[in-house]
C-alpha cells in the first residue's frame, strides 16, 4: 500500500530518477553475465563475421563465401557495428563480452522509452512498474546479456521512432530512427507501413520531415551497399526466410499435428511472407485508426511477427518483451514470466537449438500467452477514442495523451 501511494504522488522528475536507476541496475546486471558467461554459438559466429568483415570490410562481406560460419544475413549498420566491436577487442577487451554491450544497452534505452511512452498514457505508477518490468525481464535479461545479437538494438530503434512521431512531435527524428532500426536488423520493416501512415495522419509536413529523415539515414547507410553489391544484399538480406527449426509457434503447431513436409517447407520458404504480410496490414491500419498511439501500434505488429513467425529462435522473443509492457503491464508480466522461463531454461540445456520436450511445451503456452496478450492490447487500442481519450478508463492504464500544457520531456531524445 505505501508503496503505491508512494508512486501516486510522484512527479515526473522523481520517477524518472527511479526508472533510471532501475534501467542501470539492469545494464549492470546484463553486462555481469556477458563478462563472465561465454554465450551461445552466436557469439562465435558475430567475431567470425567480424573478423572477416575486417579484412573484406563491411562492403564486400555480403559477396564473400564463409566456411563454417552461417549466411551473414546482418543489414549494413550491423557490419559497421561489428567492424568497431573487432577494434576495440584489440585493446583486450574480449569480444564475447562485446558483443553483447550494444543489446544491454539497447535494453537500458528501451526501459527509458517504456516509461515515457506509458506515463503519457496511464498513471506513474503504471509507467514506472512497467519500465522496471523491461529492466528485470528476464527475457530480455537472457537475450541480450546471454545471447548477444542485434534483435534489442532494432526493437529500441523502433520504438524511440513512434515516441518520437507520435509524442515528441519530433518527425524528422523519427524518420531517422526507423532507418536506423531497419538498418540493424531488418526484422522492423514491418512497422515501417504503420509510420509512414501516421506520419500521414499528421499533415504533408509531418510526412515531408519524417521521409527526409528515413531517406537521408537509409541513404547514407543502405546506398554504399547498393551500389557496390546490390544482389548479394538481396540474396543475404532482403531474401532471407530464417532458420529451418521447429520449436516455435504455427510451425511447431503444423510439425505437432502432421501436416505434410511440403507444406512446413513452404511455410518456412516462399509462403513466409504470407504470414508477414498480415502483421504488416494490421499496424498500418491501426495506425490509420489510432496515430496518437502509435507506440503501441508498433508493440503490438511487432509481436505480432513473433506470433506469426515461421522461424524459431530464443533471440526472437526480444521482439515482444519490452512492447508488450507498452500494450498493459498485465500483458508484459505474463510474457516475461512464461517467455522468460523459456528463455532460461533455453540458454541453460545443451544447446539454445535444441529444446527439450518440456521447453517445447512451455514455449506453447508461451506463444498462446502472447496471443491472449495482443488480443487484449489491441482491444484497449482500439477502446481509445481517435482523439487519445479511452472510451472507459480502468484502474490500470488510461491511454490518453496527455494535455497539450503537460510537460513532456523525456529521457531519451
Amino acid at each position: 500500500m505505501g508503496i503505491r501511494m508512494w508512486c501516486e504522488t510522484w512527479d515526473v522528475r522523481r520517477a524518472r530518477a527511479v526508472v533510471l536507476v532501475a534501467a542501470a541496475v539492469g545494464l549492470l546486471t546484463r553486462t555481469l553475465i556477458a563478462a563472465n558467461v561465454p554465450g551461445p554459438a552466436d557469439v562465435r559466429f558475430f567475431q567470425g563475421f567480424a573478423e572477416a568483415i575486417a579484412v573484406h570490410g563491411p562492403l564486400r562481406i555480403y559477396e564473400q563465401q564463409l566456411p563454417s560460419l552461417p549466411v551473414y544475413n546482418h543489414p549494413p549498420l550491423a557490419g559497421w557495428m561489428l567492424l568497431g566491436l573487432n577494434s576495440l577487442s584489440d585493446w583486450g577487451i574480449s569480444f564475447a563480452t562485446l558483443m553483447r554491450w550494444p543489446a544491454s544497452v539497447a535494453d537500458f534505452f528501451c526501459v527509458l522509452l517504456v516509461f515515457e511512452i506509458v506515463r503519457r498514457r496511464a498513471s506513474p505508477r503504471t509507467a514506472v512498474l512497467c519500465a522496471v518490468g523491461v529492466a528485470v525481464s528476464p527475457v530480455l535479461i537472457a537475450t541480450s546479456g546471454y545471447h548477444g545479437n542485434t534483435d534489442a538494438v532494432a526493437v529500441m530503434f523502433a520504438l524511440a521512432a513512434a515516441h518520437l512521431l507520435a509524442d515528441r512531435k519530433a518527425p524528422l527524428a523519427a524518420g531517422a530512427a526507423a532507418a536506423l532500426s531497419i538498418s540493424v536488423k531488418f526484422i522492423p520493416v514491418v512497422v515501417i507501413p504503420a509510420l509512414l501512415v501516421a506520419a500521414l495522419r499528421g499533415g504533408r509536413p509531418v510526412l515531408v520531415r519524417f521521409a527526409a529523415g528515413f531517406a537521408a539515414v537509409f541513404a547514407l547507410v543502405w546506398g554504399p551497399v547498393l551500389v557496390t553489391v546490390p544482389q548479394d544484399l538481396q540474396r543475404n538480406v532482403l531474401e532471407y526466410a530464417g532458420g529451418s527449426y521447429r520449436f516455435w509457434g504455427l510451425i511447431r503447431f503444423a510439425d505437432v499435428f502432421g501436416l505434410p513436409e511440403s507444406a512446413i517447407a513452404f511455410m518456412q520458404g516462399d509462403g513466409h511472407l504470407l504470414f508477414v504480410l498480415p502483421c504488416v496490414a494490421a499496424g498500418a491500419w491501426l495506425a490509420w485508426l489510432r496515430p496518437a498511439q502509435l507506440p503501441g501500434v508498433v508493440a503490438f505488429t511487432l509481436g505480432l511477427l513473433l506470433l506469426l513467425s515461421t522461424a524459431s529462435g530464443l533471440q526472437y522473443l526480444t521482439w515482444a518483451a519490452a512492447g508488450m509492457f507498452v500494450l498493459g503491464l498485465p500483458e508484459g508480466l505474463a510474457y516475461s514470466v512464461v517467455l522468460g522461463l523459456t528463455a532460461v531454461l533455453g540458454y541453460s540445456g545443451r544447446s539454445s537449438v535444441r529444446w527439450s520436450e518440456p521447453l517445447l511445451y512451455i514455449g506453447a503456452a508461451g506463444w498462446i500467452v502472447l496471443a491472449a496478450g495482443l488480443a487484449t492490447g489491441v482491444h484497449r487500442l482500439l477502446v481509445t477514442r481517435p482523439d487519445g481519450d479511452p472510451a472507459g478508463r480502468t484502474g490500470q492504464a488510461r491511454l490518453s495523451a496527455p494535455p497539450a500544457s503537460q510537460p513532456s520531456g523525456s529521457a531519451v531524445t
